[in-house]
């Protein structure tokens, strides 16, 4: 999926769309990738002369990379943040940096998602969390 295929799946819109690329690499796992251009909103105040992307939109990133996992669920519905657990930072991730998102879906009770994720930069891991999500009709 390039980001007009996820404009079809979510109704997130620039400068909220926050997924370059991903694709389903089983039918419970997906990767995606982001790379920061270091123009982002997010960056202008975070932080003056240190520029580094805020852990919320890392975690943002991995929940729109784990939404392939359900998008065939997302036809005509909005998947929302229900939880966010076990949140972990390990390395800065900066301007020139393609985020590497690895997801998993781990358990399914509809209209409730669970799923695990890590976001990579050359291989080291930068942020991991579990988290889920309730698929809701618009």
């Amino acid at each position: 999926m390039n980001r007009e295929d996820f404009k079809k799946i979510l109704p997130h819109r620039e400068p909220m769309l926050l997924v370059d690329e991903a694709e389903l690499t089983s039918p419970s796992t997906a990767r995606g990738f982001y790379t920061v251009r270091g123009d982002e909103w997010f960056l202008q105040g975070h932080f003056p002369g240190n520029k580094v992307v805020p852990g919320v939109i890392l975690c943002e990133i991995m929940a729109q990379t784990s939404c392939v996992l359900v998008a065939e669920r997302l036809s005509g519905a909005t998947p929302y943040f229900t939880g966010l657990d076990r949140v972990r930072f390990r390395q800065k991730v900066m301007p020139g940096d393609t985020l590497e998102v690895q997801s998993a879906l781990i358990k399914e009770k509809p209209p409730f998602y669970f799923a695990e994720a890590k976001g990579l930069v050359n291989g080291k891991e930068c942020v991991s969390a579990a988290f889920s999500f309730a698929i809701s009709a618009s």
